[in-house]
């Protein structure tokens, strides 16, 4: 039974890694206001953003500033943000987090702000050029710099290799070497199941579709913005999803989080996991972890043999309210004290970070090489479309019934479909 759990080598593209033990303390190097004020930032809890959270905070130091950071799920950051920002009154925050979807939707929707001229005026100060220029592109919206890039991220395979060792497994390279390999770990008595993906929810069902989907040959949208996903490569993905669920995870699995799926490898109940690259640092954290050393790492497997690796390439950025009443310069100066390169180099510990300096000054993790694989060969990012968040909501909505068998594949994409399409043409996205 489940137990209860609460809780690029690719430089020039990525700049990702485990610090060497760089443990210089941060200040934080801006000029006081003249009157007090109080900085609110929102945003998501996994271990790097804590890291970041706790950078922002170091500006409490400063005379008439006062830091506030709060951390919720991305669920409930993101419904946090569209309760504040979509009556278009004054923001309650200065700096948002969010990822490539959210920059789309939010810039879309003049919730954010454009910052091209405070990257600009501060590129030499903070050396910018630093960051990878994919890392920026992400958080761009028609031609508008809207976010710093202080996370990257991805999915790929993290596996005990004592098992792997023990029945002679080998890292598997496809959808089809995972169930395999699921079947000969399904009789070990160490491990609860032998392989999770991350379907706990709707947003992730929508993002592990959208890794199938690409990997076929699919995409979301026509060039028209008539829905593209309800088609032979959209059933495929799906019922290859349900293939590997069934498998490997069962009803058990599906419940399972991303907190879950750490927690569940880190002690030794998962045989393998595809997850999120920024929880593998944590397992070669002897706090967290009982398989320090103990576990691998490998690129996310490909869902059709030969073709795309089954991960996305993902950016977190903080992003500023078009309608905060803090001086847009105090927060963009206080965003970039928690990003410069000493702050990336010990935020490396946790995560993958956003400057290429920070992995040509040898801050590498072991995990280093099966990210980079994957966003180098994976599907890539999603459009930047301001009908995007259209579809995500509408996919996120119904493929969880296809999990539970209350839809067919063809059933639950048509429904999509139809939800996707009454909402774009009502908000103008189709004539």
């Amino acid at each position: 039974m489940k137990e209860s759990i609460n809780r690029r080598i690719l430089t020039v593209i990525l700049g990702i890694g485990l610090s060497l033990g760089v443990a210089v303390a941060q200040t934080c190097d801006i000029e006081a206001p003249a009157e007090d004020t109080s900085v609110n930032m929102i945003g998501w809890a996994f271990p790097i953003t804590e890291f970041y959270a706790d950078e922002l905070e170091v500006c409490n130091e400063v005379d008439n500033l006062e830091i506030n950071t709060q951390l919720l799920d991305s669920s409930g950051t993101r419904e946090q943000v569209r309760l504040a920002l979509s009556g278009g009154g004054e923001s309650p925050f200065a700096i948002l987090h969010g990822a490539n979807g959210d920059v789309v939707e939010w810039a879309s929707q003049d919730w954010v702000q454009p910052i091209t001229d405070l990257v600009e005026k501060y590129s030499e100060q903070y050396n910018l050029d630093d960051i990878a220029a994919t890392a920026w592109a992400g958080g761009t919206y028609e031609g508008e710099i809207y976010g710093v890039p202080i996370v990257a991220n991805t999915h790929h395979i993290m596996y005990r290799m004592d098992l792997f060792e023990e029945y002679g497994l080998t890292p598997p390279e496809t959808y089809d070497d995972v169930i395999a390999a699921c079947e000969v770990l399904a009789d070990e008595v160490s491990i609860d199941l032998p392989f999770t993906i991350n379907l706990h929810a709707g947003w992730a069902w929508e993002i592990e579709f959208f890794h199938f989907l690409e990997a076929y040959g699919g995409t979301y949208l026509n060039d028209d913005n008539t829905p593209a996903f309800n088609s032979e490569a959209g059933v495929n993905a799906i019922n290859k999803i349900v293939e590997v669920a069934s498998a490997c995870m069962g009803d058990e699995g599906l419940t399972f989080s991303v907190d879950d799926s750490e927690v569940g490898l880190s002690i030794g109940s998962l045989g393998f996991v595809n997850m999120w690259a920024s929880r593998a640092a944590s397992m070669d954290d002897p706090e967290r972890s009982n398989f320090v050393d103990g576990i691998g790492f490998a690129p996310a497997p490909a869902p059709v043999a030969g073709g795309k690796l089954g991960g996305s390439a993902w950016n977190d950025f903080y992003m500023i309210p078009t309608t905060t009443d803090v001086d847009r310069e105090l927060a963009f100066l206080i965003i970039m004290e928690a990003a410069d390169a000493e702050s990336q180099q010990r935020a490396a510990e946790v995560g993958i970070v956003t400057r290429a300096s920070v992995a040509e000054g040898g801050f590498g993790g072991r995990y280093l090489e099966a990210a980079s694989t994957t966003i180098i060969d994976g599907v890539g990012i999603y459009a930047a479309n301001p009908a995007i968040p259209l579809v995500r909501t509408a996919l996120g909505n119904v493929l969880p019934l296809v999990g539970n068998g209350d839809l067919t594949a063809e059933e639950a994409l048509a429904q999509a479909a139809e939800d996707y399409t009454s909402e774009a043409t009502a908000q103008g996205f189709i004539e």
